[in-house]
Formats: structure tokens, C-alpha cells, sequence
């Protein structure tokens, strides 16, 4: 009796490690290939974000950033035409959030890190219309200020929307400032800085965040580090933990959160040196799950909706900056795809040990 309950126990030892992770997944040398590449910019893409058309998901957009002195922030149709773009002086990350409540009226926001001005700028959407009053100072009293990841946290109870905002150097403490968006009440929109927090390695710089309202948090890539996981609402500036420490070539770059529920689903991570992204469970404690090869060249910034978005992105759609001064747009299917077999053939593995394992008490 003791015999087959160690070797019962023994076998569901080995699923419950490979389905934590511990098992290393193989990585596809063939890369999945973009629906759409988006028209070039004028000079250097670094960050998207995909904004839902409410009235008609297929009329949808894609904001996204042209880093350069000279830059801007574009608009994209779903076939990757360029609709509107507004000049910023070296323009880096771009977030975006839903109703931000001006002048009594709901209007969507997108919010940028301006980094040659050390401002975030805030426009409507669809029309990029300023909504700053010519841009909000952030990190003002420091001396390292030129701004670069930037998040929006929508708060569940309240409705009310924070900026969270990283830069290019900073403390081992106190590197993220995240900043309470209000109307000012002249039709623009003001920041009040609430709380500094989260830690640096050191090693390289932070740029990519990313928030989940749902759940509460916010992670951010210490590149060449991890992602480091905070609560995002102010109050608690514990970090909860670091996930993705190993398997990257260099550089963790852009975070995007794909959502099969609420509360669960997926979070990938640009590896931006191999030309993957890493993907790891939303849920728990951010597994590893899958590697995914993709067409982008380095990739830095990342977004990602599990909304249909027309006959093309049925389940949704994964945009991703790529050098060529473009944006890829992938169609979710072929990720899940992708995912579900990785899935398959690690749960097909451990099963092959558990059987050698087993007849060894035959």
C-alpha cells in the first residue's frame, strides 16, 4: 500500500512541478507572422496602446509613439493607416484609460511620457485633442527626470485614475511616482503627486509598466532583472514579487496583459534580444507558460485586447513596436495557438515521466 501511494504521490509531484513552471518549454524557430504591419513613422517606434471604439470594436485604433526629438503620437486604423498625430519632443511610452469624467462629460484619454520636455501629455481619443494645458512637470525636484514607462490605473471602487510613471534613471527606492489625474476644471486635466515607490536593481533602467485594474497591480520590467509586482492602488508599497528572472537574452521590455476573465488569463513579456515574448499565467504567482517566436525585430513596447476586433481579430488582437519604424498587429488566435500546444507538450512529457518513473516499481 505504501508503495502505490508514494508512487501516486511521486507522479502528481512531477505534473504539479511541471505545471508550476519548472519545466523549461521548447522554443519554435518558426515565428508567427504579423496580420498587419502598420504604415512607418518618421523615425523610431517604442510603444502602442490599442483603444476601443465603444460604437463599433472594428473601428478601433492603435496609439502608438514615434521616439525622437522630432517625434509624435500616432493613431492607426485596424489595416495600419496612419489617421492623426500630434508632434512631442521625444515622446516614449503610452498608456490609455476609459470615461476619465471632464467638465462632467466622460472622455477617453491617452496619456504620454514626453521625455525631452520631462512631461506627461494627456489627449482625448480619437481626435488627440491636448487636454494638458501644454503638459504636466513629473519628477520635479530630481535630478534624474526625463521620463519614460508610463501606466494608467483606473480604481474599481472609485472610478478614480492615477499615472504611474517610471523614468530613465533613478533610486534603489521610491523610482516609480505615481501621480491622482483631476479636472482642473477649465476643460484640462491636472496631476497631483500621491506616493513614490518601487525598487531598481540598478543594472539597466525600468520603461515598461503595465497595470491590471481588476486584480489591483501593477508590474514593471528592471531590465535585465525581472518584473517586479506592486499593489497599484496607493497605500501599500510592499513589493508582492519578481517573476520572469530567468530565460531572457538581456533586456525585459514591453508587458501586455491578455484577460480571459477577471481574473485570469495571461501576461507577456517582450524578450526583446531573442524575439519572443515570454508568457506567464495572470492568475497565482505568474508562471511561465509558453514562449512565443514572433516577427518583431527587438521589440520594445507592447499591447495587447481579448475583445473581437472585426473578422480579423475574432479573439482579439496583439500589437507590438518593431524597428523598421512599425507595428505589428497579430491575431490572438495564432498566440493561443501557440500556447496551447506548448501547454500540451509539457503536460505530455511529464506524463512520459511519471510512466518511466512508475514502471521503475514494477
Amino acid at each position: 500500500m505504501f508503495s502505490i501511494q508514494f508512487k501516486h504521490a511521486a507522479c502528481l509531484a512531477t505534473l504539479a512541478l511541471a505545471a508550476c513552471g519548472e519545466k523549461k518549454l521548447p522554443v519554435h524557430a518558426d515565428a508567427i507572422k504579423p496580420v498587419v504591419v502598420t504604415a512607418p513613422t518618421k523615425f523610431d517606434t517604442d510603444d502602442p496602446a490599442i483603444w476601443i471604439n465603444s460604437a463599433d470594436t472594428a473601428h478601433s485604433l492603435v496609439v502608438g509613439t514615434d521616439k525622437n526629438t522630432n517625434g509624435g503620437l500616432y493613431t492607426f486604423n485596424l489595416d495600419g493607416k496612419i489617421q492623426h498625430s500630434v508632434p512631442l519632443k521625444r515622446p516614449n511610452n503610452v498608456d490609455l484609460t476609459y470615461g476619465f469624467m471632464l467638465n462632467g462629460v466622460p472622455v477617453d484619454i491617452a496619456v504620454v511620457t514626453e521625455r525631452e520636455a520631462n512631461k506627461i501629455r494627456i489627449f482625448s481619443l480619437p481626435d488627440l485633442k491636448p487636454l494638458d494645458n501644454g503638459g504636466i512637470p513629473v519628477f520635479e525636484g530630481e535630478k534624474d527626470r526625463d521620463p519614460m514607462g508610463i501606466a494608467v490605473y483606473t480604481r474599481p471602487s472609485d472610478s478614480a485614475m492615477f499615472a504611474i510613471v517610471g523614468r530613465k534613471s533613478g533610486p534603489a527606492q521610491g523610482y516609480l511616482w505615481q501621480y491622482r489625474l483631476e479636472d482642473a476644471g477649465n476643460g484640462t486635466i491636472r496631476a497631483n503627486l500621491v506616493r513614490k515607490f518601487g525598487a531598481y536593481s540598478g543594472k539597466k533602467e525600468i520603461e515598461a509598466i503595465a497595470v491590471d485594474n481588476e486584480l489591483g497591480f501593477v508590474y514593471y520590467s528592471d531590465e535585465t532583472q525581472g518584473v517586479r509586482k506592486y499593489y497599484a492602488n496607493p497605500g501599500n508599497d510592499r513589493e508582492l514579487g519578481m517573476f520572469a528572472k530567468e530565460g531572457f537574452a538581456s533586456d525585459h521590455e514591453g508587458i501586455s496583459i491578455y484577460k480571459t476573465s477577471d481574473s485570469t488569463g495571461y501576461i507577456l513579456v517582450s524578450n526583446q534580444q531573442n524575439n519572443t515574448f515570454e508568457v506567464f499565467t495572470r492568475e497565482g504567482k505568474n508562471v511561465k507558460v509558453a514562449t512565443i517566436p514572433v516577427a518583431t525585430d527587438e521589440s520594445d513596447g507592447s499591447d495587447v485586447t481579448s475583445l473581437p476586433l472585426g473578422p480579423r481579430f475574432p479573439k482579439g488582437m496583439f500589437v507590438a513596436m518593431s524597428n523598421g519604424k512599425v507595428f505589428h498587429y497579430y491575431d490572438w488566435r495564432d498566440i493561443q495557438q501557440r500556447i496551447d500546444a506548448q501547454k500540451n507538450n509539457g503536460k505530455a512529457e511529464a506524463h512520459s515521466f511519471c510512466l518511466l518513473f512508475l514502471k521503475g516499481f514494477e
